[in-house]
């Protein structure tokens, strides 16, 4: 039996895109995947399916090498207004950092995350409307991230190199 996909109807692209935005809040983000490719077989340049997909993918984001990382930020590069498209890409930055360091990846690769992040975020503040302060608060948490990871950076290095770990002063004088 061969199994060929259906097409919805173009009326029910608006209900469509509700059904995939509760699967998100209900954890099921497959599902939300699954409606957004459907939709996006009707109208391939839905802005709210390739949104509402883009970040079905970063919800299933685990941190290990094989997260789908390109795929979510193909789709969120196809987004039109151009402070969708930063503040998407921010949040794509964002969640691939936080994934990884739930798998204790280096701080220096996740910190470059972070910024990569916050750069995104930086320019969709600059390209907001009045009152959207969105990409600002996300700015702010990676920002509260980072400073989380120095702090543990030094941490670590002061656990690594401890005052025993270190030649004996004697040997660190040059002889004449």
């Amino acid at each position: 039996m061969k199994l060929t996909l259906k097409r919805i109807s173009t009326s029910g692209i608006d209900e469509a895109i509700s059904k995939a935005q509760v699967y998100r809040y209900l954890n099921e983000p497959e599902e939300s995947e699954s409606i957004c490719h459907d939709i996006l077989a009707v109208d391939p340049e839905n802005q709210m399916a390739l949104r509402t997909l883009g970040l079905a993918i970063t919800d299933q984001f685990s941190g290990n090498a094989t997260e789908r990382f390109g795929e979510a930020e193909s789709y969120f590069q196809r987004l039109s207004d151009a402070y969708e498209h930063h503040y998407y890409m921010g949040l794509l930055h964002e969640r691939r950092a936080k994934a990884r360091g739930r798998l204790g990846h280096p701080q220096h690769i996740l910190a470059d995350m972070f910024q990569d992040a916050m750069r995104h975020f930086e320019e969709a503040e600059r390209l907001r409307l009045p009152g959207n302060d969105d990409a600002i608060l996300r700015w702010n948490r990676c920002a509260r991230l980072l400073e989380k990871l120095s702090v543990r950076d030094e941490e670590e290095r002061e656990l690594l190199f401890e005052a025993h770990d270190s030649a004996p002063e004697s040997k660190l004088r040059r002889t004449s």
